[in-house]
């Protein structure tokens, strides 16, 4: 994602465009929700993000918890 805040919002805006969306392009979660919160319109697709912070050696419960706050900042990051 672009440094520059907003970089894309002619793109967001243009009527032919139906979606913008954002890899977090191997940046941590937490850089690549930021950067998505700073451009507005743009949705996430952040695939490795999501499964940052998850291993095998969790039970169920840990697992869950750590996957649903990772849901929860990158929405959170997309709802700009």
């Amino acid at each position: 994602m672009y440094q520059t805040d907003d970089f894309y919002r002619e793109l967001v805006e243009h009527r032919r465009v139906i979606r913008v969306l954002a890899l977090s392009g191997g940046y941590s979660r937490a850089e690549a929700n930021a950067r998505l919160a700073r451009n507005p319109g743009i949705i996430a697709s952040f695939s490795r993000a999501l499964t940052e912070g998850l291993t095998v050696t969790q039970d169920d419960r840990e697992f869950d918890a750590v996957l649903d706050e990772t849901i929860g900042t990158i929405a959170e990051a997309s709802r700009t």
